[in-house]
């Protein structure tokens, strides 16, 4: 029988390193093992713990939510046409830019490390204690925000100083002044969704649905990062650190996929429970959970990245206008978004 019970240390638990990771300067998790390739932070035991209860739950006849990239019907803006077209232009503060923010953002995430989810038994009449909601308390939450933010105790930098060290190699550590920041990626508060459980429990569930959403759109910048970093005609002066920030990002892709797994084995496994109501009866978690999953989807993968296309455009546009022959410049930037309506409206 595969386990599915862990303790918070072994859920934490890395694999025996050879090497460091080290770049730029920046002292980050995971490490390389005897063979040079690099090892994930704490997935010793995590990984095959998320693989397990995952079985698990489809043993149980449940199946998982879908969280693959075939949410996004939307591509990353700019594309990467589009971002080779402000390259030349000696516009590469956008891409500057775009690295620090979400280093920034990726430095909020540590958050989870300390963040305590409700006594979800107590309201669940299915014994939890052998899921990865029984377990978000016992390492995966402490595990993502140290992944994310970076552990202080170790001095390790998580996703934030791997961001930032991607910038520096592209373009130095100083090489502009830090952006604005949003103040958050999430859906808005909406009012109450599911008024059948308390509101702590019914935050905590939003939450997670937002994360793994968030987690899910990062697909596109990363396969954006590295078409970019890849093509020998960007970043000529600094080949050799754009193909090595190719491979860092990729390390961070790496990193991710054990969030995007633990988090949709726990909104899998919620839709399958059954929840205690206030009113002493009963209800399914898919019968709270599905239609909000869905606009969840909506929200991340239409309505949110529609709204930030017409934005940074704005933005990309205004820095056009800045270069001579901008009205020209603007209509060939404008053009070489067809390839990427083309591939939505083929989705």
């Amino acid at each position: 029988m595969p386990k599915l019970s862990y303790s918070a240390e072994e859920i934490l638990a890395d694999h025996p390193y050879a090497k460091p990771h080290i770049e730029a300067g920046y002292t980050l998790h995971g490490g390389f093992d005897a063979a040079g390739e690099y090892v994930s932070p704490r997935t010793l035991n995590r990984w095959p713990a998320i693989r397990a209860w995952s079985e698990a739950l489809k043993g149980r006849g449940h199946e998982l939510i879908d969280s693959s990239q075939q949410l996004m019907v939307k591509g990353y803006f700019p594309n990467v046409a589009q971002q080779k077209l402000l390259l030349e232009q000696g516009l590469g503060q956008t891409l500057w830019d775009s690295l620090t923010v979400t280093g920034v953002i990726e430095a909020r995430g540590k958050k989870l490390a300390t963040a305590q989810a409700p006594d979800f038994q107590s309201i669940i009449v299915d014994d939890i204690s052998e899921t990865a909601t029984g377990h978000l308390n016992k390492g995966l939450l402490r595990a993502h925000g140290l992944d994310e933010g970076g552990d202080d105790v170790s001095g390790q930098g998580g996703h934030d100083a791997m961001w930032f060290a991607v910038r520096d190699m592209l373009f130095g550590r100083n090489a502009y002044p830090v952006p604005e920041i949003p103040e958050t990626l999430s859906r808005p508060e909406m009012g109450r969704l599911m008024p059948q459980i308390p509101p702590e429990f019914e935050h905590f569930i939003l939450l997670m649905m937002n994360v793994l959403m968030i987690e899910v759109r990062a697909e596109n910048f990363f396969s954006f990062c590295n078409a970019v970093m890849r093509d020998p005609e960007n970043f000529r002066d600094r080949r050799a650190a754009a193909e090595h920030a190719a491979e860092l990002v990729a390390r961070i892709r790496q990193d991710e996929a054990s969030h995007v797994g633990y988090l949709t084995a726990v909104v899998s496994e919620l839709r399958s429970f059954t929840f205690k109501t206030a009113d002493g009866g009963r209800v399914k978690g898919a019968d709270m959970i599905d239609a909000i999953w869905r606009g969840m989807v909506q929200w991340h993968s239409v309505t949110n990245v529609e709204f930030d296309r017409a934005q940074t455009r704005k933005e990309l546009t205004a820095a056009l206008a800045t270069r001579p022959q901008s009205a020209e410049l603007i209509a060939r930037f404008d053009a070489l978004a067809t390839e990427t309506r083309e591939r939505e409206r083929a989705a």
